[in-house]
């Protein structure tokens, strides 16, 4: 499936730089025109919070719930608050009572899921992918990239994918001098105060390198799915919230040119 977005503005070209597998820069690779499109942070922001909020499961409290005792006020004359009251004077069904209801209780009918329109949560991934290609917004985040490295995106040759184990990926990362940014998460990662401890949340991780492959059954997924802060996507699984965690765009991605023909084929911008 293809989407065609109409563009009215003059585009300028942009280009990665594009490494082999020694982490020597060979060339420079001109982008989609997708990496040139605006970056638009209300749209990225709204998609994920959109993207968020569609993971909360809706929860309720039972309709009957501190209401099962029946109780009458005394009225006034005794002394005591008029409040619903059992024959031997406890109290019930009231919100400040104990064992009585619970006042604006959760309910089911509550609408948690921010709804976005489809077209919207498109354009929001372009603009995420877009800022990939933005050095401005990449070190923004507190990435560090080597002086070798002019342009972004980071590409690399498609043999890349190949690699099966995450000692060759240490290695690659460490020639390139990107490794550091890994470091950077692992020694950021902290244990999460509060009860999210105990709810399978532990650490809060940090977020280091973005690798978008042409598919998650190349043995690459096995080589980077367990370094610290990193994740990968495919052209057909693009998540916003992975392209812009935090809704703040400009992830640090390391590109394999198979993944980049996938991108320029899903997405087509035309000019006027």
């Amino acid at each position: 499936m293809v989407n065609k977005f109409i563009v009215v503005y003059p585009i300028e070209k942009r280009y990665g730089t594009l490494l082999d597998l020694n982490g020597n820069v060979v060339d420079r690779v001109e982008l989609p025109l997708i990496f040139s499109y605006p970056i638009r942070i209300d749209l990225i922001r709204r998609a994920v919070i959109s993207s968020l909020t569609a993971r909360l499961q809706p929860k309720g409290r039972d309709p009957l719930a501190g209401k099962r005792r029946v109780g009458e006020s005394w009225g006034i004359g005794y002394s005591v608050a008029r409040v619903p009251r059992l024959d031997n004077g406890r109290a019930v069904f009231a919100p400040n009572v104990v064992g009585g209801r619970r006042q604006f209780a959760p309910t089911t009918l509550r609408r948690i899921h921010e709804d976005i329109n489809k077209k919207e949560m498109k354009i929001a991934i372009i603009s995420a992918l877009s800022a990939l290609a933005d050095p401005k917004y990449v070190f923004s985040r507190g990435y560090s990239i080597p002086q070798q490295i002019q342009s972004l995106p980071i590409i690399v040759v498609n043999e890349f994918e190949n690699i099966s184990s995450s000692k060759e990926v240490r290695e690659y990362l460490m020639k390139t001098g990107l490794w550091q940014n890994v470091e950077r998460a692992q020694e950021n990662t902290k244990i999460r105060s509060g009860k999210g401890k105990m709810r399978g949340r532990r650490y809060k991780e940090p977020k280091s390198i973005l690798f978008i492959i042409s598919s998650i059954q190349s043995p690459i997924v096995k080589a980077i799915r367990n370094l610290p802060g990193v994740d990968y996507l495919t052209p057909e699984t693009l998540d916003i919230c992975k392209l812009a965690p935090g809704a703040m765009p400009g992830r640090l991605a390391i590109i394999t040119q198979k993944a980049l023909d996938a991108l320029s084929r899903r997405f087509v911008v035309e000019k006027p």
